[in-house]
């Protein structure tokens, strides 16, 4: 199986700047698409950004215009710029990872951990 490890999180003062990185690992999968989710005690994990192979992009209207979310389709990393953040950027990060219809396991829905992301002055 895949296994995806984010890193980059930590502590950032309102309107800096912070990148994240999902790495993966392990067996080899054909992926479709690599994306960020966040998520805040007592919520739901909502989408932030997800990216295609093809270069297809999709964020939320929150980070519309301060993160950029890109990929490196041939290591299946993805990366997250954040700009701009506010307190309300707040929270623990998840990347994913889908499979493509070419891969085995097509349908499943691969996650990292998580990674902390505070930003408070």
């Amino acid at each position: 199986q895949m296994q995806l490890v984010e890193s980059g999180g930590g502590l950032v003062q309102p309107g800096g700047s912070l990148k994240l990185t999902c790495a993966s690992s392990g067996t080899y999968v054909n992926i479709y698409a690599m994306g960020w989710y966040r998520q805040t005690p007592g919520k739901q994990r909502d989408l932030v950004a997800r990216v295609t192979t093809h270069g297809g992009t999709r964020y939320a209207d929150s980070v519309k215009g301060r993160f950029t979310v890109s990929m490196d389709t041939a290591k299946n990393i993805v990366y997250l710029q954040m700009s701009s953040l506010k307190p309300e950027d707040t929270a623990v990060y998840y990347c994913n990872a889908e499979p493509s219809s070419l891969d085995p396991d097509y349908g499943l829905t691969y996650w990292g951990k998580g990674t902390l992301v505070t930003v408070s002055s």
